[in-house]
């Protein structure tokens, strides 16, 4: 009798908690828009759209905002995943879309990334965002972007105190023939390395295209540094920077876009790999946005 008691407390229990965890992650999306930079940078007098998601329940809870790359869709598959991702956490959470179509250097880079974090101007990405009845930015705002969008992040903090830490995709300080060093470097830019964690595929073409180059160029933006052909260097708190091999990715090639399922930069956006987007490693999606769970309060 005791026995089947204690099964049946047993099975209720995990019914419950089952269910428990099912609500937590029912999230709702939501559309909005805000006021962004050109290409060339200048004042905030463009509308731009928002896609979020954020959960059913009835908060308030910090925000995530996400920001894609060069040439990409503010709605892609990545962006969406990270931004479902985090909903499911308990984030208002949003890829905003921006001036995306030309890279730039640090001046103009800085005033789109000024136009989306601008916590006094109520037309603001960030300020739309804050705004939601759902959100309690006072408990933490964390960011994420892939390439030019990572950049844009990383200089988050620059014009909002309340973002607590980013997650750069393909980041560098140096993208072609842009040297981005004065603005993101490790100590040239508000948001502490602490704060920061960067993954770059071995052969990002546009961080020098070798282990060796991207190596360098990580550890300029975070200013960790490790042995020659580290793979990984990570601080006390899981902050730092990752190396993708090509041997972790389908298609065998950790590029600039190796998140992507196949085709490098050329593949599709919104067909994604799958250890990316689903995988437990430390360069994967969820590893990296459960980091940055770590710097907000419920």
């Amino acid at each position: 009798m005791h026995t089947t008691r204690s099964r049946f407390l047993l099975a209720a229990a995990m019914l419950s908690a089952m269910a428990a965890s099912a609500a937590a992650a029912q999230t709702t999306s939501f559309a909005s828009s805000y006021n962004g930079a050109s290409t060339a940078g200048g004042s905030c007098s463009m509308s731009y759209s928002i896609a979020g998601a954020e959960p059913s329940g009835t908060g308030p809870y910090p925000v995530f905002i996400y920001m894609v790359g060069t040439s990409e869709t503010y709605n892609n598959a990545a962006a969406m995943a990270a931004v479902n991702d985090m909903a499911s956490k308990g984030y208002i959470a949003a890829t905003v879309d921006y001036a995306e179509s030309q890279f730039g250097t640090c001046s103009v880079l800085s005033a789109k990334s000024s136009c989306i974090f601008n916590p006094n101007s109520t037309l603001s990405a960030v300020s739309q965002l804050c705004s939601r009845a759902k959100a309690d930015c006072s408990k933490g705002i964390v960011v994420g972007g892939f390439s030019q969008g990572s950049i844009l992040a990383l200089l988050a903090k620059n014009y909002d105190a309340r973002v607590q830490a980013a997650y750069g995709i393909g980041m560098s300080n140096v993208y072609s023939v842009y040297d981005l060093s004065s603005c993101v470097s490790n100590g040239n830019r508000t948001l502490p390395s602490d704060r920061l964690r960067a993954v770059d595929g071995e052969r990002d073409n546009f961080a020098g295209g070798s282990q060796s180059a991207v190596q360098t160029s990580l550890q300029n933006v975070t200013g960790q540094k490790c042995a020659a052909g580290s793979y990984a260097c990570m601080n006390s708190n899981n902050s730092g920077w990752i190396i993708v091999k090509n041997s972790q990715v389908a298609d065998g090639s950790a590029d600039h876009c190796y998140m992507r399922a196949s085709g490098d930069c050329f593949g599709s956006q919104n067909s994604l790999d799958s250890n990316w987007n689903n995988g437990t490693a430390s360069w994967a999606k969820d590893p990296n946005l459960q980091w940055l769970t770590n710097f907000t309060t419920k």
